[in-house]
């Protein structure tokens, strides 16, 4: 494993350093707030510095190899420049799911590290060959991988460190599965609905299986899953991290052989306020949960007696074996009595006639 000062030489070798190779271009520095120095104090390191620790260990190696990759780039020839984010566009194909200020608190780290100390690792785009209706677009780019970085880079107000590259469709594809794979692995869900994207738009199952890394059973068992769940309730979800591939697979088997009223019911729950609140995990599992649980039956409606002159005389409710009789409000009394009265003798002879017929 790579030391800190390892890392810390790399990245200077790439961004601060004197060592870029003839023809390479040093992007402008991106500034960063600074930092309040604090004297060292005795005593318990706080769980926010041990945290802090944690992920920059666990990203040292990552950030290697990210280093050893765009040196390689950098003596190819390829530059690093300094891009307005507004003229950038997200990739063509969309993997990700999550509402990043809601359900990935590792983007508010990422954010803090960049206001801290700067973007470190370029991002990589094309030049954009989109069209607006008006022709190509000129001075535009597409995001291959880096993303995050992106919309970091925006929400701080900041220009983005970038490498552009001259991209077909199946390599921004490919450096876009790679990311995943390298940094942040992409939920089940979520990597089933960029193979579906994908298959959609044509590409050869091979080139999705090595963007996914993934052999051809376990991408039909994730286009299964994306074709059988309809696309807003996986949105109304989100990426729902810990629902892996067994319960994703056990939800669409409930779409996939309901007899129609489950739609109705999961409209019913994905509307809730109480499903707007949760988090995404607890959205799977309340989805999940209403989906097994036994319709409702709706209440018969109730059957109306009315006078000669049409007005309501009564309603007769049903539940079961039991039967409800209620009169309208201005019946007269006495004819309530009377009734009452009646009911037990006519029921009298009622059951003395069907004892004589048996």
């Amino acid at each position: 494993m790579m030391t800190g000062r390892d890392r810390k030489n790399s990245i200077k070798a790439l961004f601060g350093g004197d060592i870029l190779p003839a023809g390479a271009e040093r992007a402008p520095e991106t500034k960063s707030l600074p930092v309040a120095e604090t004297p060292a104090t005795p005593g318990r390191t706080s769980s926010g510095a041990v945290k802090a620790m944690g992920l920059t260990l666990s990203s040292i190696t990552r950030e290697a190899e990210e280093a050893r990759v765009l040196r390689q780039a950098l003596e190819e020839g390829e530059r690093i420049v300094s891009l307005d984010t507004g003229r950038i566009d997200v990739s063509f194909v969309s993997d990700r799911l999550s509402d990043e200020e809601r359900d990935d608190p590792d983007f508010l780290a990422l954010v803090e590290s960049m206001r801290e100390n700067g973007q470190q690792v370029p991002i990589l785009v094309r030049p954009s060959s989109a069209t607006d209706g008006a022709g190509e677009s000129e001075g535009r780019y597409q995001v291959a991988y880096g993303h995050r970085r992106l919309k970091a880079a925006r929400r701080l107000g900041v220009k983005v460190k970038a490498v552009v590259r001259p991209l077909t469709d199946d390599e921004l594809v490919l450096a876009q599965g790679k990311e995943n794979a390298e940094r942040r692995n992409l939920s089940f869900i979520e990597r089933a609905l960029f193979a579906h994207t994908l298959v959609g738009r044509s590409f050869e199952r091979r080139l999705v299986c090595d963007a996914l890394a993934v052999q051809k059973s376990e991408l039909s068992r994730l286009l299964q899953v994306a074709d059988a769940v309809p696309l807003r309730f996986i949105r109304a979800i989100g990426p729902a991290p810990k629902a892996g591939r067994e319960r994703w697979m056990a939800l669409g088997a409930l779409f996939a052989n309901g007899n129609g009223a489950e739609i109705e019911k999961a409209d019913d729950e994905t509307t809730s306020a109480r499903f707007a609140a949760a988090a995404s995990d607890e959205r799977f599992q309340m989805l999940f949960d209403r989906l097994l649980r036994p319709a409702q039956k709706a209440p018969a409606a109730a059957e109306e007696i009315v006078r000669a002159d049409g007005a309501l005389l009564a309603t007769v409710e049903r539940k079961g074996k039991a039967v409800r009789l209620s009169f309208a409000k201005d019946v007269d009394p006495a004819f309530i009595a009377a009734l009452k009265s009646r009911l037990r003798e006519d029921y009298a002879v009622f059951l003395a006639e069907k004892a004589g017929k048996d």
